[in-house]
């Protein structure tokens, strides 16, 4: 899924008028004696000969940033707060501006203080980030002062190559270097990647764990990405690469970590679950019935050993907080920041010197908002200034006009506005005989990366989408396929939406028009999908007649997911979804008669 969107770049011949902040130290203020003691003694041992038992380690943690650099524009860019009367408020929230605030605030008075993440960092990046391999964000990073994060999938789009390049540093194999005399540096902080290893050799890919130390307190972090990412990603990112489980992986170098006398441990995870309200500040520990939290953390959660302390988590976007029992049936701390750097989580760990290990029962955390009111980071200002002049001459073009917001990832209906406008778009660019001859379009919702804006990003004027914000849409440049499905392949497609790997978290796939059926909730797995109120123009469809089908070549690949959809046969290969998104933007819009949100009234939905 590599986002090489331009083969015909222009090139980029932009004198850098001043060279690149150097990397921010640790902030770390001095601290008064016995002022972030919490009652465990005094001064942590300044100039009085003996240390305190226990001294508090703040572990600052997100997940899910994406590349978003830029305050996420729309309801995206929205984190949810239930207000004293019960009513929930929409905060505007998240930007590395804000968020190099944030944490840079946080650590003030504590001394002891890391800062962890939890896995997607880069990749389904907003142009800015996207068009320049991600290496605006691991600048950006480095500056944040971030420790150590775990890989997620999304580190995987380009491939374990372009991996190590991040890790590493160095220019782009094909683009070489985007500012003159300036050579990537790559991640100041170590990526942990436990349960990928070679195919060849067996070893792991990067670190597996890594031990932060100050005045002798030493934690362990382990770092793990969900096995299912070869589902998630295209086969070229992960080619020759194995994906292990995770509580069995932790697990091993949990002990591992023991046996080198690192008793405090904590997991990084970039799996996780969805809490029963959408709200950051919501209660998960709720004793209500439907409480709680649900999805894959709580199984891997249960599993993993005693030893580990707490586990951060990521990849579902959600916010939480939340204790599971551990094997033993001690609560352990399972916390979530939501994405796009609109959260940070502030945890205390209770480190007691004399057993090497965390106080379990004085775990103590809570999720707070990036808000957009308080002073930008004047680093991370200048930071995107630079590269937004690069980006600037590619990501101004305006490509189309909308009339109102057109929402996408920040939807949460099952069938998307924007989902249709895409689905629309593809089905629309394939049709023609040339093409594909495509009668039918489906895209994956997890490929919707942002929502179209009425609101101007910058100079463009209200309404204008221009190719940055067509390209924060649909980040990957996939190809788009056209393929040859059965009927009952394609039944067995949408049956796979809500069965199989996607039962407990449903994928609902976009669909184009024309396309209609009834999805019933109150069943379970492939009976969610009322087989015979599936029609295609009105007409019922046929298990036995062959049908065009377009695609990315993510899920044409049986990605997400939907193996049935890997069964097409007859490919044929066409322009990229961008390309599509983008030729459909300039065909149904101008700037008299901009495009509308469509109506989304093709999939009856009972509940």
């Amino acid at each position: 899924m590599s986002a090489n969107v331009q083969k015909n770049r222009m090139t980029r011949r932009v004198l850098a008028a001043a060279a690149g902040l150097a990397t921010m130290g640790a902030l770390v203020a001095a601290m008064p004696a016995g002022a972030h003691d919490r009652g465990h003694g005094h001064g942590h041992g300044h100039g009085h000969g003996h240390k305190p038992r226990t001294v508090d380690v703040q572990l600052l943690s997100f997940n899910d940033l994406h590349g978003n650099l830029e305050p996420p524009a729309g309801s995206a860019g929205n984190v949810s707060e239930t207000q004293p009367d019960g009513t929930v408020k929409a905060i505007p929230a998240g930007g590395v501006e804000y968020l190099a605030t944030s944490l840079r605030t946080a650590r003030k008075g504590n001394p002891y203080s890391v800062t962890a993440a939890g896995g997607d960092m880069v990749g389904a990046s907003p142009l800015l980030s996207g068009l320049f391999h991600d290496e605006p964000t691991i600048e950006a990073l480095n500056k944040l002062d971030l420790d150590v994060t775990a890989v997620g999938n999304h580190e995987f789009d380009e491939g374990a190559t372009e991996l190590a390049r991040l890790q590493n540093g160095g220019c782009h194999p094909v683009e070489g270097c985007y500012e003159k005399g300036k050579k990537f540096k790559g991640a100041d902080f170590p990526y942990l990647a436990a349960n990928v290893t070679k195919e060849k050799t067996g070893k792991p890919l990067l670190k597996p764990y890594t031990v932060w130390k100050k005045n002798g307190v030493k934690i362990g972090f382990i770092g793990v990405t969900l096995e299912g990412t070869p589902d998630i990603v295209t086969a070229n990112g992960v080619k020759g690469l194995k994906f292990h489980d995770e509580v069995e992986t932790i697990n091993k170098y949990a002990r591992e970590l023991d046996r080198k006398g690192v008793k405090s441990i904590v997991a990084l995870i970039h799996e996780g679950g969805a809490p029963a309200s959408t709200s950051y500040n919501y209660d998960c520990d709720s004793p209500g019935a439907g409480d709680g939290i649900s999805g894959p953390i709580v199984d891997i959660a249960k599993g993993i050993t005693p030893k580990v302390d707490a586990l951060v988590t990521g990849h579902t976007h959600q916010a939480y907080v939340c204790t599971v029992p551990d094997p033993s049936g001690k609560p352990r701390m399972v916390t979530s920041a939501s994405s796009f750097g609109k959260l940070y989580t502030d945890t205390t760990l209770t480190y007691d010197r004399r057993t090497n290990d965390i106080v379990r029962t004085s775990v103590k955390s809570a999720n707070h908002i990036v808000t957009r009111d308080q002073p930008k980071a004047a680093d991370m200002t200048s930071l995107i200034s630079r590269w937004n002049k690069l980006a600037a001459p590619i990501a101004n073009k305006p490509q189309g006009w909308i009339s109102a917001d057109i929402n996408g990832r920040g939807s949460t209906a099952l069938e998307k506005p924007l989902g249709n406008v895409i689905a629309d778009a593809q089905l629309e660019g394939l049709a023609p005989a040339d093409k594909g001859g495509a009668e039918v379009a489906f895209m994956n919702p997890g490929g919707i990366r942002a929502d179209l804006v009425h609101k101007a990003s910058g100079s463009e004027g209200d309404g204008v989408v221009t190719y940055g914000e067509a390209f924060t849409v649909q980040p990957f440049t996939n190809m788009m396929n056209v393929v040859d499905l059965t009927g009952a392949q394609l039944v067995a497609a949408l049956q796979q939406q809500v069965s199989g790997s996607n039962e407990a978290s449903p994928k609902i796939l976009q669909i184009s028009k024309g396309l209609t059926y009834t999805l019933d909730l109150t069943k379970t797995g492939a009976a969610r999908v009322v087989t015979d109120s599936i029609e295609l123009n009105g007409e019922a469809i046929d298990p036995a007649r062959t049908y065009r089908v377009a695609m990315n070549e993510f899920l044409a690949g049986g990605g997400d997911g939907f193996p049935a959809l890997g069964q097409g046969t007859n490919k044929l290969v066409g322009a990229s979804d961008l390309d599509v998104f983008n030729a459909y933007l300039a065909a149904h819009s101008s700037a008299t008669a901009p495009l509308a949100p469509p109506a989304t009234d093709r999939i009856t939905v009972v509940q």
